[in-house]
């Protein structure tokens, strides 16, 4: 007896699509199985778009029937965060106040996934307005439980995703990340994940109406897939770069760079600002290390990444100052208890004045110099994405200790998506019954360097997913 189709990676679901060996309506309905089996432990997609998912389907049937040439994702179910929109179905944020937000066109990254042939079967779950915490625990859905240990938060705030992924209910999951919500996802599900460049996939963050956001929300959001292998991401990163008119930020940067001269200068740092590192944590860089050195890499452990504690401050006090003018209404659309996240961050940074944020604004630009300089030196550097293993749902909300911590274990992937960096999140092994891993992050637009890196890693080192919540 064959395994389900849901097992199989995106790559080989869409080769099995196009040779006819099964139909795109028999892929789409193993997974909608696969999603009454296991969803109601885990609670990840939130709205099932099963109809629509078997029409596209039927579609793609049709169209292979005539002859016609299929997309490299022909087929392929694939989950889109509660923030992205789909055609016709709501795009909620979690919250209560959005339940009928009914989207009028596909965003970018779900347009474009379809041009590739994939299928969107549903919407996953978010903290509220993807502000509550790095949890995930909608107002409107509920809590998504990490699928090897409930006790254990799936991280944020592309959880529903990253839990979808891992558990075989999607073969690709549509997340977007602006400071870890598709790496901590990823390293706390056992699946891999990628944050693009900023500029490289093109993308359209209006929320609520055609004003766009400001500088920091334009800078720092970025789309990005998650996927059970590292070859699936890369078939996803193929189909999502580009421009679009939609969005002028998106630029036709080749997607493969030159290759390097010789071996590839990896830099390594296990404890990013000295802040301390789990000893798992630990063991997963190191333990990524050496697999990258048996792969030819020239793998060197240096000191420290630039100018870690002034990014952070930067980060912090920009973000503050675009938000506070809209706190007051968002704080009360995000349920009990649901304000608590932010709200510790705004009493503690204060908006800057316009002579500050002028030179915020500076030190941003002085901070990207400083890094392409190190990626200069060093093409990839390896480092942790959370510096903990997955801790409790909600610790950051508990109070500024919970905070603290975790906005300390995220601080590499909120210096880089500061940095507009590519990274990628691939898993290193299971220690204690969780998932451990790592990101590689790269110089600009070089997303291809991180996926070759990462590819090295997952072939030493295996894949994780998918598992059985079940158990």
């Amino acid at each position: 007896m064959r395994d389900p189709l849901w097992r199989m990676t995106a790559g080989a679901q869409a080769e099995a699509v196009r040779r006819a060996d099964v139909s795109a309506v028999e892929l789409v309905d193993s997974h909608l199985e696969r999603i009454a089996e296991v969803n109601p432990r885990v609670n990840a997609v939130t709205q099932l778009l099963a109809e629509r998912a078997r029409a596209a389907a039927a579609h793609t049937d049709r169209l292979r029937a005539t002859g016609a040439t299929l997309g490299p994702l022909a087929g392929v179910p694939f989950t889109v965060k509660e923030t992205t929109a789909v055609e016709g179905v709501p795009t909620t944020f979690g919250s209560e106040r959005f339940r009928n937000l009914v989207a009028e066109a596909d965003a970018p990254p779900v347009a474009r996934l379809r041009a590739a042939g994939a299928i969107p079967i549903g919407h996953s779950n978010v903290p509220t307005l993807i502000l509550a915490g790095m949890h995930t625990r909608s107002e409107l859905f509920g809590d998504t439980a990490n699928p090897w240990d409930r006790s254990r938060t799936p991280g944020g705030s592309s959880g529903g995703d990253a839990v979808a992924v891992a558990t075989g209910m999607a073969a690709l999951g549509l997340g977007n990340d602006s400071g870890g919500s598709v790496r901590i996802p990823a390293q706390f599900c056992g699946v891999a994940g990628l944050k693009p460049s900023t500029g490289r996939f093109p993308a359209d963050h209006r929320a609520f109406g055609p004003e766009d956001p400001g500088p920091a929300s334009q800078m720092l959001v970025t789309d990005g897939p998650l996927a059970r292998t590292v070859g699936d991401l890369r078939r996803a990163y193929e189909v999502l770069a580009g421009t679009d008119p939609r969005d002028p930020r998106a630029v036709p940067v080749p997607l493969y760079g030159a290759p390097s001269p010789g071996p590839l200068k990896v830099a390594v740092v296990t404890d990013p600002g000295g802040q301390g590192v789990h000893p798992t944590v630990r063991t997963a860089v190191e333990t990524a290390a050496g697999a990258l050195r048996d792969a030819g890499y020239d793998v060197r452990e240096v000191q420290d990444v630039p100018r870690m504690a002034e990014t952070l401050d930067a980060y912090g006090r920009i973000t503050a100052s675009e938000f506070a003018p809209a706190w007051p209404t968002v704080r009360t659309l995000l349920g009990a208890g649901g304000d608590r996240y932010i709200g510790m961050m705004m009493e503690r940074t204060p908006p800057a004045s316009a002579d500050e944020l002028v030179r915020l604004m500076g030190t941003w630009l002085n901070i990207r110099r400083s890094w392409a300089e190190f990626l200069h030196a060093y093409p990839l550097l390896l480092g942790p994405s959370f510096t903990e293993p997955p801790v409790e749902p909600g610790l950051e909300s508990r109070d500024l200790a919970g905070r603290d911590r975790v906005g300390s274990g995220m601080r590499l992937c909120t210096v880089t998506s500061f940095v507009g960096v590519p990274a990628v999140a691939v898993p290193t092994g299971v220690v204690d019954g969780l998932p451990c891993g790592v990101q590689i992050v790269g110089r600009a637009f070089r997303e291809d360097l991180c996926l070759d890196a990462a590819q090295a890693v997952e072939d030493r080192l295996g894949v994780l997913t998918p598992l059985d919540p079940r158990g």
